[in-house]
């Protein structure tokens, strides 16, 4: 049998040794910058600096409950559990589509007994009973590779496997983004329900004061009315704070898809200069290896290209081989002796001659799906692009409205403070003082919005370089981590 079948075999090797129709890749021109646009405040990066895509998240996120809850979030959020079990089922499909690069090596046996009749049995008119038993080794209808038909749809399922793992990574890093504004939503909303409580207890001891000078006849009644109209107001901004910091808490709690633990570490300040650490820009030219949604752009761009040699082969004949060895006897107790051998071997050979055109128009939908891969492999760079400009705008401008923020709480403090005084001694009315207040209160408000704008642009910075995918930034001399399949 072996014999007969090394011919069969020199063609399967010969086969895996084949190529496809497939064009060669190149990769699309970036058309973007090669530099990021002059921002004022903003300075070169040292060359010695580490990427932003390589600062592990546990580096980048200084706060303890912020590590902690990234942690948890990447335990237990459901969409990252999805974008998880996408790639395993990318990586089973991908798996099923090598399989048809081998035969399927099938074994049958069967045992059959029948008995004819005397008018059918061809046996001088006597009923006849027969046996027969086989046992067989071999494959049925495997394709010859010969125009890399079955190669190239081995690298379609490859390269949209490698998309979906660079879906998962940016499902990862944008799920610890969203963890991190969300905390920082969360202690910004905590920090101006403090504010508002503050000035609800002041304005309450200013009513108070107005309250009793106007018993004492000192104040008119609409010095009184006017604070108590202020103590509503402060009264309203409380209870809208408390409503917009259970809503952040139930953000949390949807991000991290569990409660959150009583024991989570105290959060720091949004002021601290511990909660997070500033990334470089580096190039432009590194969003193409540090960029997920690059990279699988440029996946899917392959895996059409790919395609292109399926779509081609399908103009070639197709040879598929039928093949079986084994041995076969009347009887079941002769089915091994020596004589019972046997084997078939049935080639086959399809030369398409007429499809209605069919083969044509797969082709080219295939040279148009490609062509819609390189826009959407562009866009996505433009896209990378603008959102780190953007992200370094945003940081530079949030460093000056910070500085601006601070020096005007200063004075307006310093102004309520005079205000207060001013009133307190009778030198003033109370719209001298409710002006001040309002004012001071405005500013402290604002200046906590800075406070979460910086760490929102620095956190949006991160991910749109590519952080947030290690838990620990590599250690010097560890070599530079590669991204590529």
């Amino acid at each position: 049998m072996s014999k007969h079948l090394s011919p069969i075999i020199a063609l399967f090797v010969a086969t895996l040794a084949g190529c496809t129709l497939a064009p060669k890749y190149q990769r699309p021109a970036a058309a973007v910058s090669p530099t990021w646009p002059a921002v004022a405040g903003e300075t070169r990066n040292p060359t010695n600096a580490v990427p932003a895509a390589d600062i592990g998240w546990r580096e980048f996120f200084r706060d303890p409950r912020l590590q902690r809850l990234v942690e948890l979030a990447l335990t237990n959020n459901p969409d990252l559990r999805v974008a998880v079990l996408n790639v395993e089922q990318s990586r089973a499909q991908y798996r099923i589509q090598r399989s048809a690069l081998l035969p399927e090596i099938d074994a049958t046996g069967s045992g059959t007994r029948q008995r004819l009749p005397a008018d059918l049995s061809g046996n001088g008119g006597q009923p006849m009973t027969t046996s027969d038993y086989s046992l067989n080794l071999g494959t049925a209808s495997y394709e010859l590779d010969l125009f890399g038909h079955v190669r190239s749809l081995k690298a379609v399922a490859l390269e949209n496997y490698f998309a979906t793992e660079e879906a998962r990574r940016g499902a990862q890093i944008a799920l610890v983004a969203e963890v991190g504004n969300a905390c920082l939503l969360e202690r910004a909303v905590t920090e101006q329900l403090a504010v508002a409580r503050r000035t609800l207890a002041a304005v309450q001891a200013s009513y108070e004061l107005t309250r009793r000078s106007y018993e004492a006849g000192v104040v008119s009644e609409l010095d009184l009315r006017t604070a108590e109209g202020q103590v509503q107001t402060a009264r309203s901004n409380v209870a809208a704070y408390e409503q917009q910091l259970a809503v952040a808490e139930d953000n949390l709690v949807l991000l991290v898809g569990r409660p959150l633990p009583e024991n989570l570490p105290p959060a720091l300040p949004l002021d601290s200069a511990d909660y997070l650490t500033d990334v470089p820009a580096g190039l432009p030219s590194d969003l193409l290896q540090r960029r997920p949604d690059i990279l699988g752009a440029e996946h899917r761009l392959k895996a059409a290209s790919a395609n292109i040699g399926a779509a081609r082969a399908a103009f070639f004949p197709t040879v598929t081989l039928t093949a079986s060895g084994g041995t076969a006897s009347s009887q079941l107790a002769n089915l091994f002796a020596p004589g019972s051998g046997t084997w078939m071997f049935s080639p086959q050979v399809t030369l398409p001659i007429f499809t209605a055109g069919r083969n044509l128009a797969n082709l080219n939908a295939a040279n148009v799906g490609k062509q819609i891969e390189v826009a959407n492999y562009q866009k996505a760079i433009q896209s990378a692009f603008r959102e780190v400009s953007d992200s370094l705008a945003a940081r530079a401008a949030v460093a000056v409205q910070l500085d601006a923020g601070k020096a005007l709480v200063k004075a307006e403090q310093r102004r309520y403070e005079l205000a207060d005084a001013r009133f307190r001694q009778g030198v003033d009315s109370y719209l001298t003082v409710l002006s001040a207040q309002q004012d001071l209160y405005r500013a402290q408000e604002n200046l906590i919005q800075f406070q979460f704008s910086r760490g929102s642009s620095l956190i949006n910075l991160y991910q749109a370089l590519g952080g947030g995918w290690l838990e620990n930034s590599p250690q010097p001399g560890a070599g530079q981590i590669s991204n590529s399949k």
